[in-house]
């Protein structure tokens, strides 16, 4: 015998999923009895049981929805992203069920969306190959790296229906990397430099060879076992690699493999003081993780001479490595270091900052996942060429996933009452959806409405207005904050600019709008978030915390608090 609620819960949730995070009864009945077909004879009997169901997942946030959907029927979401993969172009050297991808996030920051659409393809190859995906945090800078960084990319990976099959630190790994060190150093690979930073710096620009080069192996032994005692302080010496000061690429000119960083790490501790760098780190780790292919941003590519240099002193195999353009998005920083600095100075409230392309900050935005994931397919190419992206681009794939399954609402900024003489008193039953069953609600006016003060400025004494599904008014006075009309019937008439109104029943709304952070010359707009007060139908007071509606003629926003009426704009 079929669980009917158990049953329920899931096609409704897999609806939920697709469509922004809001079920609907009619689709999830119908997957319900292709399913098991005897619920089709019990329908009336279990439509109860049914809506009950779809009204408890609607109440979930889409982050939460995906999470139970992966843990009763992950065969649902794995469904979807195969479909999407399709779109992908094939990658070299890959076979498949031996594509082994990695996501390798430095645990310093708040995850953004170049880090969100990077972890999307190397998750989408895996998949498409039915290969491995590491998660790996690069956290062997003790300095940058915190514990809620870790969390975090976890979080925003899950948000996205990313899953990985392994995940470890490069921090696990301290004593194999020394190893390798004192064997490269045995070998005369490495030597330890005790150089200012501004030496090594000037030898790097004339090609010339450091002195310390000329090091016995005894001598390389002694100073690497003094860099760990605590013989030399943090910025005395560090260990190089024996490169090639004459390269064409200044990352082969003898460069920094470990230096010492007097700073307790979030996992480790104080256990270490002599760290690798992520070239040495990232190197061995893509290794011993069996990474065949890896998927990075083109800013990277001239560490692939050095990186595939160490694995082969090392005797270890190379990856495939595959660079595309990094992502870039218009009007909004991507740097940690400028994050942190604008937060600082009070520019933006924080990491989550709408104006920020960090994903705590997408989410706040009403941004959906699957939008990202479309953005992600649709828009990379395998290209060094610099490409700086349009908000507008994610906004349009947003729009198409929430335009089905968005409520509509009426929200009237900085309102103007308008007195309409004739109007009388008269209720309006509307849809929440124009062409799905969402339920309705009932708007009451009498001789009155709130208008949008902006439509009225653009209309002009003396022309016709019609308030949408409500009457046709001709404006006759407009004064500061109010503003009177006459009543002109209730047949639509073509031509007549229609608005949005609020009658009796509303509630006070505030969204917030965010504009472009950085201007095209470089500058910072730091009045880029706008502020608009307004007032709402009073159905506004029905809307979740995280769900995001259609404020008609306005665009769509997202609830940001489970408190207040407080909406934070995404697009039109």
């Amino acid at each position: 015998m079929v669980d009917v609620r158990e049953l329920a819960i899931k096609w409704a949730l897999k609806n939920a999923v697709d469509h922004g995070g809001r079920a609907e009864l009619g689709p999830v009945i119908a997957k319900m009895v292709a399913e098991s077909p005897e619920v089709k004879a019990r329908i009336k009997e279990l439509r109860p049981v049914i809506q009950e169901a779809v009204e408890q997942v609607n109440a979930m946030s889409l982050e939460e929805q995906v999470r139970r959907l992966e843990e009763i029927a992950p065969e649902l979401l794995r469904r979807e992203a195969r479909k999407e993969e399709k779109k992908l172009p094939p990658l070299p050297n890959a076979v498949k069920g031996k594509v082994v991808t990695r996501l390798p996030p430095e645990p310093s920051g708040y995850m953004h969306l170049g880090h969100a659409m990077s972890g999307l393809l190397n998750y989408l190859y895996a998949r498409m190959y039915e290969g491995g995906l590491w998660l790996r945090f690069e956290d062997t800078n003790p300095r940058k790296a915190g514990l809620e960084y870790y969390e975090n990319f976890r979080r925003g990976y899950r948000w996205l229906g990313i899953e990985w099959d392994y995940e470890k630190n490069n921090s696990d790994d301290m004593k194999l990397y020394y190893e390798y060190a004192e064997k490269l150093i045995k070998e005369g690979h490495l030597y330890v430099c005790t150089c200012t930073p501004e030496e090594m710096s000037r030898q790097r620009r004339e090609m010339r060879e450091c002195l310390h080069r000329r090091h016995t192996t005894d001598e390389n032994m002694e100073l690497w076992s003094r860099m760990q005692d605590g013989g030399f302080k943090e910025g005395e010496a560090v260990v190089r690699l024996a490169g090639d000061m004459r390269s064409k690429n200044t990352a082969m000119r003898d460069p920094v493999m470990f230096r010492i960083v007097e700073h307790p790490h979030p996992i480790v501790g104080d256990r270490y003081r002599v760290w690798p760098t992520y070239d040495f780190a990232a190197s061995i780790q893509d290794s011993l993780c069996g990474v065949t292919h890896v998927l990075r941003s083109s800013e990277f590519a001239f560490r692939d001479e050095l990186q595939n240099y160490i694995r082969r002193l090392l005797g270890m195999r190379n990856p495939t490595i595959i660079e595309y353009s990094r992502f870039e998005f218009k009007g909004t920083p991507t740097s940690k270091r400028v994050i942190r600095e604008l937060i600082e100075e009070g520019v933006v409230e924080g990491w989550d900052d709408p104006r920020l392309t960090t994903i705590d900050a997408i989410r706040r935005r009403g941004i959906l996942p699957e939008a990202i994931k479309e953005f992600t397919i649709t828009q990379t190419g395998f290209s060094y060429a610099k490409r700086v992206y349009d908000w507008s681009l994610i906004a349009s794939i947003n729009r198409k996933i929430l335009d089905p399954v968005a409520r509509r609402m009426f929200f009237v900024p900085e309102p103007v009452k308008l007195t309409v003489e004739g109007l009388g008193y008269s209720e309006v039953t509307l849809p929440y959806h124009p062409s799905r069953d969402m339920g309705v609600r009932v708007l009451k006016v009498d001789n009155w409405v709130y208008v949008p003060r902006n439509d009225l400025t653009k209309i002009g004494v003396g022309n016709m207005l019609r308030l949408k599904q409500l009457a046709n008014v001709k404006l006759t006075t407009l004064e500061d904050d109010t503003a009177v009309g006459e009543f002109m019937g209730k047949e639509p008439v073509e031509g007549v600019p229609i608005i949005q109104w609020v009658g009796l029943e509303s509630a006070d709304v505030v969204v917030y709008k965010p504009g472009e952070l950085i201007a095209d010359d470089g500058s910072v707009n730091r009045d880029s978030m706008g502020i608009l007060r307004g007032v709402a139908e009073r159905s506004v007071e029905t809307v979740r915390y995280d769900e995001v509606v259609q404020f008609e003629r306005f665009g769509f926003c997202r609830r940001d608090s489970g408190e207040e009426l407080k909406f934070i704009y995404a697009h039109d």
